[in-house]
């Protein structure tokens, strides 16, 4: 069982149950469940049509996301973060000391075998252990 477990999650997909499911059971009774979010900041020319004003209400309005996604949930916490998303999950479990991630996967189309998805650049280079589960 493990006592801090992370959960990162895409606002654009629903919450994923099973994936939810799989954390609680690996969770020790007096365990900590997070859900992750990683806002990822417009790059390259993108950023240079977007105002700080924008990009301010981007990050609102997901951190608004976020908690609905989560209310109801009293075994989850929240929490948002800016960065890239493989590097800031590992990042952040690393700097927070979580013992494990759960993440979700989908099945992996083309660009993903020359790209790598996140939850495999997570299971590569996480230093905590990784459960992935995989979606439809």
């Amino acid at each position: 069982m493990y006592k801090k477990i992370l959960v990162p999650m895409a606002l654009d997909h629903d919450i994923s149950q099973h994936t939810l499911e799989v954390a609680r059971a690996l969770t020790a009774k007096d365990g900590e469940i997070v859900a992750l979010h990683v806002y990822e900041m417009p790059q390259g020319s993108v950023s240079a049509y977007l105002d700080k004003g924008m990009v301010a209400e981007g990050f609102r309005a997901a951190t608004r996301v976020l908690k609905e996604k989560t209310e109801g949930l009293q075994d989850i916490r929240p929490e948002i973060v800016k960065g890239h998303t493989a590097r800031t999950i590992i990042d952040y479990a690393d700097n927070n000391d979580f013992d494990c991630i759960v993440i979700g996967s989908h099945k992996p189309g083309l660009s993903d075998y020359f790209l790598g998805s996140t939850a495999s650049r997570v299971v590569r280079h996480a230093g905590c252990a990784v459960h992935v589960h995989r979606g439809i």
